[in-house]
């Protein structure tokens, strides 16, 4: 499935770009993708849009904290909830961006939601809403996923 998402992004630099849900899963299977991962995707980003649309007619701001259930801490994993928390402090993500996010990932049925896959969703999320990370952002949300690797300053 985010194969399937990834390949939206690259292609369609604009989700109004994309063609009707039938006729995407036409060029989508004509790609190559498989007709079960095309049924999800397209069912997670329908979903995704109908939120993130819903989320540009609630302005509000919070300066409050979000505190984590255990269960959305175990499902989203230390990492995802650090990288969310560092988004939000960043100024990228809004409280209820933060709030779409959490809900897609947890929309996942995948424990822990690994950081790659969460990298995804909220890009496909601003995607969505027409906006797009800075260039500094875009590199933290397309870098590497290795813990490992030494973050190089310069």
């Amino acid at each position: 499935m985010f194969d399937i998402l990834v390949y939206l992004y690259e292609t369609y630099y604009r989700p109004d770009a994309c063609p009707e849900p039938a006729a995407l899963a036409r060029k989508l299977s004509a790609v190559g993708f498989d007709d079960v991962e095309i049924s999800e995707a397209l069912v997670w980003l329908t979903d995704l849009t109908e939120m993130a649309g819903d989320e540009t007619n609630l302005s509000f701001t919070s300066s409050g904290t979000r505190f984590y259930v255990q269960q959305e801490y175990d499902a989203l994993g230390s990492a995802a909830v650090g990288f969310i928390q560092f988004l939000e402090s960043a100024s990228v993500l809004s409280p209820v961006q933060r709030e779409i996010v959490i809900e897609r990932a947890l929309a996942l049925e995948e424990s822990p939601v690994g950081l790659g896959k969460l990298k995804i969703i909220v890009l496909m999320l601003l995607w969505s809403q027409g906006k797009e990370p800075d260039a500094l952002m875009f590199d933290d949300l397309f870098g590497s996923d290795d813990e490992q690797a030494p973050r190089l300053l310069h």
